[in-house]
C-alpha cells in the first residue's frame, strides 16, 4: 500500500517533465521553422530592402510571440498546480501583527450659530 502512494507523485512529476520537454521542443522547432522561412524569403527577394525588413519584422514578431506565449502559459500552469497541491511557498500568507487598534477621536460638531452669537 505504501508503494502505491509513493508511485503516484513520481508519475505525476514525470508527466509534468514530459509536458515541459515536449512543449519546449515544439516551441523551439516552431521558432526554427519561422527563422528558416524568413531566411528563405530574404534570400529569394535578393535586395528589395523594404520587403526584407517586413519579412524580418514578421519573423521576429512570430518568434517572440510564440516564446512569450509558451513561457506565460507555463508560468500560469506551474502556479495553478502549486496552489492546487497546497504548496506552502505559494499559498502562505504573512503572519499578522497583533497591534491593538487605535481609537480615532470622534469630532465634535460645530456649535450652532444663533442671531445673538454670530461667531461661535
Amino acid at each position: 500500500m505504501v508503494g502505491k502512494d509513493r508511485a503516484k507523485p513520481i508519475r505525476e512529476l514525470d508527466l509534468e517533465r514530459y509536458r515541459a520537454l515536449y512543449g519546449l521542443t515544439a516551441v523551439v522547432l516552431s521558432n526554427f521553422a519561422i527563422v528558416a522561412v524568413a531566411i528563405a524569403g530574404v534570400w529569394r527577394l535578393s535586395g528589395d530592402k523594404s520587403v526584407i525588413i517586413g519579412v524580418l519584422t514578421a519573423a521576429f514578431t512570430a518568434v517572440s510571440t510564440m516564446t512569450t506565449a509558451y513561457l506565460g502559459i507555463k508560468a500560469v500552469s506551474n502556479t495553478a498546480q502549486a496552489m492546487a497541491q497546497g504548496d506552502p511557498r505559494r499559498t502562505q500568507t504573512p503572519p499578522e501583527t497583533t497591534t491593538p487598534p487605535t481609537e480615532t477621536p470622534t469630532p465634535t460638531p460645530p456649535s450652532p450659530r444663533t442671531p445673538d452669537n454670530p461667531h461661535p
